[in-house]
């Protein structure tokens, strides 16, 4: 998460929701690294090329090189337009490397930002570390605040930073060691990749909210946010690195595993399943595809609806809707086309362009839809905006009915464990019923998978469980497995206090 300093210097906050993206969530990092496979950085290039769905807008990488010592990386944009020449890659040589992309929607954009892009570099009397980190430190500022009080100086606005400092003030005597040390002191989510000279390092906060995985080609290893980064790199997956584990991966070939933090219940973020990772990624043994159409079939049960045709809006809809049209033997069909060639970076030069919004990157197949009683299937709904405004696409290519069926219950609580979202009073479900939404939206009928059907769709047989939940669904329930310290102390009211 980005941070901004406001004017008098005494406070940090979040900076406003970006309106502009405001309609869907976004998992803010990816990060990944290679130690003992060769050159590091393109191996690592293309890691993050994987994980690019997880950050868009800057991407960073760090090696080492025994000759060169330590090299860097940061740039703006996409992995495929930014670290793909030889030019670049020419700098950065070394078999041990690590690399991040971002997807901040929060804090400052331009030139100054660059220096919030990860990872980050420190020179300790050991020798240099950098980290990257995906999640979100919860008690960041008061963090912050303790240690510019006793002369840190910080080069950038982000959460992150504070691990890099941290370990600066261990009296360890090892990189590993002073990492354990700073990340006792830190609360809220984290999946870290780091690396020193010879070592690879991948650590999960004990609820492991954030996912991360190990991977291996030959001697070498590999860490990432998710396997499908390790499929195009040619690794075999081996396992998750587990909830409150370390894992350390050196250049020789060995690898150790420790155990820094107390047990505590695992709390993987539900979300996960519903939206953030890739379909051809798995999650705690279970394809991400197959999960997804598992919640549309579940929701197929739990939510029927008389119509001709089943229509997911692209591309995070598709697994669901097609699980919902097999499930309900209602016809599935492209009902909407994405424009695969406009994105975030699309230049809008005129106000009649903008006012085009989601017909810049959806296009309705008027010839499936029209007459037809239309099932849109979505994975969720943030504030609606982008929900309206493609019924309103529907009903003009002469659609008979609309229908909304979403993947994921109503989001009714923001996310401070990395996930960047708007603030509580701007998302729909926070102050709308169900019916209310479906009034507010325009279509004839609205329902979302509950709570249960999508633990159920998971692999949770039973449902939830209310007094111990098996994931972190705060998002949905309000139920925050950490206490979010720093926005309590600036006057958030947690759902206990309402």
């Amino acid at each position: 998460m980005t941070v901004a300093m406001d004017t008098a210097g005494e406070r940090w906050r979040a900076t406003p929701f970006d309106q502009d993206e405001g309609d869907t969530l976004h998992e803010e990092c990816g990060v990944f690294g290679t130690v003992g496979m060769g050159e590091a950085a393109p191996l690592v290039a293309l890691g993050l090329h994987a994980l690019q769905h997880r950050g868009q807008e800057a991407g960073g990488i760090v090696v080492h090189d025994p000759e060169r010592g330590f090299n860097s990386a940061r740039r703006f944009g996409y992995v495929r337009d930014t670290f793909t020449s030889e030019d670049v890659m020419a700098t950065l040589p070394g078999p041990v490397g690590i690399g991040h992309v971002r997807y901040s929607t929060t804090g400052s954009k331009g030139a100054t930002a660059i220096r919030d892009v990860q990872p980050f570099f420190g020179e300790f009397a050991m020798g240099g570390a950098a980290v990257a980190h995906n999640g979100n430190i919860t008690n960041a500022e008061s963090l912050r605040r303790d240690l510019i009080a006793r002369g840190s100086i910080f080069q950038s606005s982000s959460d992150s930073e504070c691990i890099i400092h941290l370990m600066a003030r261990s009296m360890a005597t090892t990189i590993p060691e002073r990492m354990k040390d700073a990340l006792r002191r830190v609360e809220g989510a984290f999946s870290i990749v780091a690396m020193t000279r010879t070592k690879l390092i991948g650590v999960r906060d004990p609820l492991g909210v954030r996912p991360l995985v190990l991977g291996r080609s030959g001697d070498g290893h590999a860490l990432a946010s998710e396997t499908c980064a390790l499929d195009i790199i040619g690794a075999e997956f081996l396992r998750e690195v587990e909830p409150g584990e370390m894992v350390v991966a050196n250049l020789d070939g060995t690898v150790t595993t420790h155990r820094p933090f107390e047990a505590q219940r695992p709390r993987f973020c539900i979300f996960e399943h519903v939206y953030f990772s890739r379909p051809d990624s798995t999650l705690g043994g279970r394809s991400v595809y197959e999960t997804r159409e598992a919640i549309g079939v579940e929701l197929a049960r739990e939510a029927p609806v008389d119509a001709d045709l089943v229509c997911p809006v692209p591309d995070s809809g598709t697994p669901a809707a097609i699980g919902y049209a097999r499930a309900s033997g209602i016809p599935y069909g492209m009902g909407i086309v994405r424009n695969q060639y406009v994105g975030r970076t699309f230049i809008e030069p005129t106000e009649q362009i903008r006012n085009m919004g989601v017909r810049l990157k959806l296009n309705v197949n008027r010839a499936l839809i029209r007459g037809k009683r239309v099932i849109l299937v979505d994975d969720s709904v943030v504030r609606g905006t982008t929900s309206r405004k493609i019924k309103e696409m529907i009903l003009d290519a002469g659609a008979a009915e609309v229908h909304f069926r979403i993947a994921s219950p109503p989001t009714a609580w923001p996310c401070f464990y990395g996930v960047d979202t708007p603030q509580r009073e701007k998302l729909l479900a926070a102050t709308m019923s169900e019916e209310e939404m479906r009034a507010h939206l325009g279509v004839d009928s609205l329902r979302f998978i509950t709570l249960d059907g999508l633990y159920r769709a998971v692999g949770e047989a039973g449902g939830r469980n209310a007094a111990a939940p098996q994931y972190c669904d705060a998002c949905f329930s309000g139920e925050y497995p950490v206490e979010p310290a720093d926005m309590v102390s600036r006057g958030f009211r947690l759902k206990a206090a309402e």
